[in-house]
């Protein structure tokens, strides 16, 4: 088992955590797609950030200025759900600059990662209008960097000896990616979303981990989520990979470790889709849920159970944060304001207290 925060990375060592591996459709026991690479040299990179995931990403003992690289696969809900709660809950949880955010071009502008993250920061306007001058404000900023999903195998990052490239994936229309992080000899691979396709069989040979949908066959779409037969074959044939396929793709990419993910990974569920997978795959193979790492060095690679503080509080920043600036903050319309209800009686020997404790005008 892997309990957060008692173990450094060695400085050659890679550790990948799955904080999300489950479907669209919400549940308590399974978040949507996130995945959290650690590396050695102090650098974390999140791939994804799906419904539900960022509960389990922020039980890992991290700063929210170390969980500041995003790189989105597509902008399915299930890969994009927790978007705004990493970055506002990131930025009043301690997070001291910029959420960065990486991801795909679409077939039109308006279909693009630009223009999510410029219409979420426009929709959530009350939001961070509300928090300016009260936090320090450097917090709330958003960065994004949109890239063309149709370069193939391109760098789209390149930063302290982390090569992070994209190739197009296949999934429901234009835009999906997958990605490869490489880093001291060690390679990455994460295929969002996709149905098998040549881009990924080819950019994902030499992976150490190589990640890639598994998802469950037409029948059981019909018998677990009651869809139709049409229906059923156009998600589980159209648009995803069904165990076989997987198998089969990872036939040709021959991992250290391949891992499946994007099932619900209940007992009667897990073992009729690993049961797929052999028919076209005999080399090493995680089934993924939420919460497993898988620590990786040139020799080795481990698989653990991660065990988390179901109530941790954000882990402090190694650096102090800035003050915030008063300058910021928008004023109350007088008709409010005249709706306070006066308690400097009570309140000022309070405020006069903690800045005599704390030292601050």
């Amino acid at each position: 088992m892997y309990f957060p925060g008692t173990e450094e990375l060695a400085p050659h060592e890679m550790r990948v955590i799955s904080c999300g591996t489950g479907m669209p459709a919400a549940r308590r026991s399974q978040a949507a797609t996130c995945w959290l690479v650690q590396l050695g040299n102090g650098d974390n990179v999140v791939f994804d950030i799906g419904s539900g995931s960022l509960a389990n990403l922020a039980s890992l003992a991290i700063p929210y200025d170390g969980l500041d690289r995003l790189f989105l696969s597509h902008l399915h809900q299930d890969h994009v759900g927790d978007l705004v709660a990493l970055w506002i809950g990131g930025w009043t949880g301690g997070r001291h600059g910029a959420l960065r955010v990486w991801g795909p071009s679409g077939p039109t502008p308006e279909l693009g990662t630009r223009h999510l993250v410029e219409s979420m920061k426009s929709t959530y306007g009350w939001d961070y209008r509300s928090r300016l001058g009260v936090i320090p404000s450097r917090g709330g900023d958003l960065e994004v960097e949109e890239f063309d999903y149709r370069q193939e195998n391109g760098v789209v990052y390149e930063e302290n000896g982390v090569t992070i490239r994209s190739w197009p994936a296949i999934h429901s229309i234009d835009g999906p990616v997958s990605y490869s992080l490489e880093w001291n000899g060690l390679k990455f691979v994460f295929g969002g979303d996709t149905e098998p396709n040549t881009w990924y069989t080819q950019y994902a040979k030499g992976a150490d981990l190589a990640i890639h949908e598994c998802l469950m066959s037409p029948y059981l779409m019909m018998e677990k989520y009651g869809f139709g037969p049409r229906a059923a074959l156009n998600v589980a044939i159209g648009v995803h990979t069904v165990p076989a396929a997987f198998g089969a793709v990872m036939d040709e990419v021959r991992p250290r470790m391949a891992i499946a993910y994007h099932f619900f990974s209940d007992f009667d569920l897990r073992y009729s889709i690993f049961e797929g997978i052999p028919r076209t795959y005999d080399g090493p193979l995680t089934m993924a849920t939420d919460l497993l790492a898988w620590n990786v060095t040139k020799d080795e690679i481990r698989v653990r159970e991660v065990i988390v503080d179901e109530c941790a509080w954000p882990t402090p920043s190694p650096t102090p944060p800035d003050d915030p600036n008063p300058a910021d903050k928008m004023p109350f319309s007088d008709f409010i304001a005249n709706g306070k209800l006066d308690l400097s009686d009570v309140l000022d020997p309070l405020v006069a207290q903690f800045k005599h404790d704390t030292g601050i005008e």
